[in-house]
């Protein structure tokens, strides 16, 4: 099981703002490679924007108090945002969080269509995602 840094999401109230911000201050560029396709329809709707340093994406998403009660999952990765890491065994991984006693929400693809979704709190209560995507 592998682990590696793919995002960090960041919560904004107004993603355009944002966007123009980490292009024009940190000179980071639109992501086109590897974006999610979000699954809309299953409680997220928001604004969001990708962007990149040419190796790590930030994604600029829309704050959403609401979505884990119109998703039903326990933690909302949309409040204060999260990091996220791809992995390439998820169901192992899942196996290791138990192991040490750490509660996840299993969000499967419930918000991006071929990426299987955990998230669980760091003993801080920072949110982190750990994803594995489907290969075709």
């Amino acid at each position: 099981m592998k682990l590696k840094l793919h995002h960090i999401n960041l919560s904004s109230n107004n993603v355009k703002k944002m966007n123009e911000f980490y292009k024009q201050v940190l000179f980071l560029d639109t992501e086109t490679n590897d974006l999610p396709l979000l699954e809309r329809k299953k409680g997220y709707s928001g604004e969001v924007e990708f962007v990149t340093d040419g190796n790590i994406q930030t994604h600029l998403a829309e704050k959403d108090l609401d979505v884990n009660f119109k998703t039903g999952h326990s933690i909302n990765p949309l409040e204060r945002g999260h990091i996220a890491y791809r992995t390439d065994d998820l169901e192992e991984f899942k196996k290791h969080l138990e192991n040490k006693g750490i509660k996840y929400s299993d969000w499967g693809e419930t918000a991006v269509a071929g990426w299987k979704q955990i998230f669980f709190y760091d003993p801080d209560g920072n949110i982190i995602e750990v994803h594995e995507k489907e290969t075709l």
